[in-house]
């Protein structure tokens, strides 16, 4: 069993003392991605963009060069080739053709019969076709308003959530680390250009779960410890309530990724972006989580009461 432990239970890391430190690193990595966002964008997959996905098989290694150029002599606009899987897969995108216009989707239906009579044409026989996905303008347009009002409100409501079951204090710091990860979940999809889909806004809600999860572990110690050690030094306590949860935290974020990273490997192209995203997704909240929602305790001047004595605000050390 004591190999098992990763992270021996007494622990004393001065987290506290790195916080400006880790304040820095995260406000830097946070205006990084916005800049990424607004300049680089994000590579929309086809449930934002709206258009044609086909995904072929073809019984021999697919040639995506005679693939390319045979869809591409269509003159469709915007046309993606790739390999998805095993040599003999290939996924088909193709922009969508009529924005806003009320037969979108019967437009993109036609695109799916000619890239297929095409394919037919160019390749022979043996082609089998997978998957036909038409995706409207106007709907991919209500899935990104859909999308975002669904982390929004999933942020907003954890807000609520912390006030009530602790103070204003705790609440805003887990709303901050919160956003951290959301943020930095984005920039890295900016930088590494992967499709950002409607998994993708499934994994980032789930971000959002379980860096709270991790948060509230850490808060509910620093409550407790609050009440226990009434003279204790707010910066002291909060280094002891993360070293006491560290154990916990770190073990249920690496037996999470032993499952992620094999789902990642094994489980697929179509949910790979959605690992990727769960996987930074968990290093980020377990950081978040001892870096972020906590030392934010000490800019908010978290309070607490001392028996017989009132209210009294407990100063860190400086």
């Amino acid at each position: 069993m004591k190999l098992l432990k990763i992270v021996p239970e007494k622990t004393a890391i001065r987290f506290i003392a790195k916080r400006n430190m880790a304040f820095v690193l995260s406000g830097l990595l946070m205006i990084l991605s916005v800049i990424l966002f607004f300049s680089q964008g994000l590579n929309f997959g086809i449930d934002f963009r709206g258009g044609t996905l086909i995904e072929i098989g073809t019984p021999q290694t697919a040639d995506i060069g005679l693939i390319r150029s045979t869809v591409g002599r269509l003159g469709l606009g915007d046309v993606k080739i790739q390999e998805f899987g095993s040599p003999t897969d290939v996924l088909i995108f193709v922009e969508a053709q009529f924005s806003g216009d009320e037969n979108a989707e019967q437009a993109q239906q036609n695109v799916a019969r000619v890239v297929k009579d095409a394919l037919d044409l160019a390749l022979g026989e043996g082609i089998s076709y997978r998957r036909i996905e038409v995706v409207g303008p106007k709907v991919s347009g209500e899935l990104v308003q859909q999308g975002i009002l669904a982390i929004v409100m999933a942020v907003i409501l954890m807000l609520i959530y912390i006030w009530f079951r602790f103070e204003w204090q705790f609440s805003l710091g887990a709303v901050v680390a919160l956003v951290h990860d959301v943020t930095l979940t984005v920039g890295i999809f900016a930088l590494t250009q992967l499709e950002f889909n409607l998994s993708i806004i499934a994994a980032l809600l789930t971000i959002v779960g379980y860096s709270m999860n991790d948060t509230v572990v850490v808060y509910d110690r620093v409550r407790e410890n609050l009440r226990k050690y009434k003279k204790m030094e707010l910066g002291e306590l909060l280094d002891l309530s993360i070293n006491q949860t560290l154990s916990r935290t770190t073990m249920t974020s690496l037996s999470t990724l032993l499952a992620l990273f094999s789902l990642y490997f094994f489980g697929g192209e179509v949910i790979r972006g959605f690992t990727f995203a769960m996987i930074w997704g968990v290093f980020v909240g377990t950081y978040s989580s001892i870096f972020v929602a906590a030392p934010l305790l000490l800019l908010t001047d978290v309070k607490r009461e001392w028996s017989g004595l009132g209210v009294k605000t407990a100063k860190s050390r400086t």
